[in-house]
């Protein structure tokens, strides 16, 4: 049964919504990077990861760990307790799954707990205190690496982990809670190492390969593969002797743990041995402070019931001692069932001898008969500090590496893909880019092509205009004066008259240099007409002066705000209509309209006379006011009232000026 939780004191450090929301933020400052710095991620990730420890698994047969009794449904409670010998301050916690060789997804962890807490007590504090949480470990799995919990420094002298919500098991898919082992560290000591465990089941098998008391046994599916140091071979001795293995630290030092490191059998694939090659079937260690050991004490006494006691590194916590001089040794025979004298061998890939943390045993000698080299296997191999595959770590130090590199692994494929995503999008950038350039060399082709073509009809329009001043401007003087030449020929006798006549010729001769320059003015059009309602009424009354005419307007200020060029091209066909009427119409009488709205301009001009009707009956509307319409955009008819004469009307729509 779960013991009552103090929830005023209960603190929560790890949640699995934390990490979510972590996750979630770290994804949104991937976002913010840039590719250089993605990149620079990603190799600071690779370099990282060749200096961390690999995970490098087990093979053969052995103890695998913690398995509960199995359940049709995931919502059946369990919990696991851990009694430590002594009250310590605890600082992480490491959680190893089992794990399922899978044969389409590799390794996978089996059975690892989907919802569940971990408590932690002391003796003044039997009611217990949360000290980690995760409500769905989703986003943790799947995982093959110890799950490593950190916390601040906890008074303890108990642990807990309570399930809530179980996993499916590979093999037959019911529900249990697994785990290959539960380390507890104060500082570097596994202070929960081979401590009494209890549970709320225990589903042993028949192999004995599953049982609480493998959850505390230090042997975890991994082989230590640090990626650093040098290689060394195991020391192994000759097949039928028992020497001792005696080392001398050189000083006496208060022991309290024993690493013994199993012999690498090669790499081969199966192996030749079960494990546990090298390991008497009955280990006993002693400590002493004489080379002789008269003053002996037992420092371990060690019994394999089976291949389940033994593995690649197997750990003791033993009672602190004082001694100089340790021997490995194996006890007197007891049954004949055990290993025959003369089949024993004894070795191991390296000793560890801890005294406050430190391995003290690291380069000290081997003395004794075990002192002689065997088939390349030197016994400075035991305590060299390296195995098979290189240096050997603390154990916090190892679980530490290998959560470090299963967050990085997991790390490295999002950075890639974002990597790959990005210069997908540079590409995708790149084409569009280009095909930018094309559209836009297109374009400007286009647009020279365009503007030349405007060009061009802006030269057509203006040869059209200069045509329709100088037929507006000059036509009319030089007609007038071929008019007074003619009268100069008749009034050669009569000189006041000729002298007349002569007067008007010089006149309208000025009237054509005024009309050239009007014309060259047209040009630069921004003073021109600026008044055009001004212009229209005194052009008026220097054409029509012997006529009687009637003007109105209406719209000033919207006639006025015309552009410059539309208000001369309106006044040039009023005045080329005024003229028309002089010249043809044989008038005695005229009236001028212009009303001007923001939708529209009408020009109405009406006289009384006939000169245009007659010419207009066959001809139309004279090509003159149409060459002005057509520069104006505006539309001009031409209109026989009933009382008689004629009317021609403009109607320009209005664009905006």
């Amino acid at each position: 049964m779960f013991r009552h939780i103090n929830t005023f004191t209960t603190v929560v450090i790890l949640v699995l919504s934390a990490i979510q929301l972590h996750a979630g933020r770290a994804s949104d400052r991937l976002r913010d990077c840039s590719i250089a710095e993605i990149n620079e991620q990603i190799t600071e990730i690779n370099s990282e990861l060749q200096k961390l420890s690999k995970f490098s698994l087990r093979s053969g047969i052995g103890a695998i760990g913690y398995r509960s009794k199995s359940y049709r449904s995931a919502k059946v409670k369990q919990w696991i307790e851990i009694e430590f010998n002594s009250e310590a301050l605890i600082d992480a916690i490491v959680m190893v799954p089992t794990i399922w060789r899978d044969s389409n997804k590799g390794f996978q962890p089996d059975g690892f707990p989907e919802s569940f807490r971990i408590v932690v007590g002391s003796e003044s504090n039997r009611a217990g205190t949360v000290v980690a949480e995760y409500m769905n470990t989703a986003a943790l799995l799947p995982r093959i690496a110890p799950l490593m919990i950190t916390l601040p420094p906890t008074n303890a002298s108990w642990i807990r982990i309570e399930v809530d919500k179980l996993t499916r098991r590979m093999f037959d898919g019911r529900y249990v809670f697994q785990l290959a082992e539960l380390m507890v560290f104060s500082g570097t000591e596994n202070i929960a190492l081979r401590c009494p465990v209890k549970a709320s089941s225990n589903g042993r098998d028949y192999t004995g390969s599953w049982d609480t008391t493998h959850l505390v046994d230090s042997l975890t599916p991994y082989l230590m593969d640090s990626s650093q140091g040098q290689q060394s071979k195991a020391y192994i001795s000759h097949i039928g002797k028992k020497p001792d293995l005696i080392i001398d630290l050189k000083a006496e030092h208060p022991l309290s743990r024993i690493h013994l490191h199993a012999v690498d059998q090669s790499a081969t694939v199966p192996q030749a041995y079960a494990g546990d090659l090298g390991i008497p079937s009955r280990l006993l260690v002693e400590g002493a402070t004489k080379p002789d050991f008269s003053d002996a004490v037992i420092l371990l006494q060690h019994k394999q019931k089976n291949i389940n006691d033994a593995g690649p590194m197997m750990m003791w916590r033993i009672p602190e001692t004082t001694c100089r001089f340790v021997r490995f040794s194996e006890a007197e025979f007891i049954n004949p069932f055990e290993t025959p004298s003369n089949k024993f061998r004894i070795g191991f890939a390296e000793i560890e001898l801890f005294a406050k943390g430190e391995n003290v045993a690291l380069g000290k000698p081997i003395i004794g008969e075990a002192t002689k080299e065997i088939s390349n296997r030197s016994p400075a191999a035991l305590t060299d500090g390296n195995n098979l595959y290189g240096k050997i770590l603390p154990v916090r130090l190892w679980m530490e590496e290998l959560a470090r590199r299963d967050y990085l692994e997991t790390q490295l494929p999002i950075l890639e893909t974002e990597l790959t995503r990005r210069y997908m999008r540079q590409k995708v950038n790149l084409n569009r880019v280009t095909w930018l350039a094309v559209l836009l060399a297109i374009g400007i082709g286009f647009t020279m092509l365009i503007d030349r073509l405007l060009r061009n009809r802006k030269i057509a329009l203006i040869r059209d205009r200069f045509a329709a001043d100088l037929h507006d401007e000059l036509g009319a003087n030089i007609h007038t004066i071929g008019l007074l030449s003619d009268l100069a020929k008749d009034a050669i006798d009569s000189p006041e008259e000729l002298t007349e006549l002569l007067d008007r010729m010089r006149v309208f001769t000025e009237r054509c240099g005024d009309a050239v320059r009007y014309c060259t003015n047209m040009l630069d059009p921004a003073n021109i007409c600026e008044d055009l309602v001004g212009e229209m009424k005194r052009s008026s009354e220097r054409l029509l002066a012997d006529l009687e005419h009637e003007i109105f307007f209406d719209g000033d200020d919207i006639l006025n705000n015309l552009k410059p060029r539309k208000r001369i091209d309106l006044f040039l066909f009023y005045k080329e209509c005024l003229t028309n009427i002089i010249r043809h119409s044989g008038a005695t009488k005229a009236v001028t309209t212009l009303i001007a709205t923001p939708k529209a301009i009408t020009l109405s001009i009406s006289d009384n006379g006939h000169g245009i009707v007659q010419r207009a009956s066959n001809d139309s509307i004279p090509p003159s006011l149409k060459r002005r319409a057509r520069l104006l955009r505006a539309k001009v008819t031409l209109a026989h009232p009933a009382e008689g004469g004629t009317r021609i009307t403009l109607l320009l729509r209005s664009r905006r000026g």
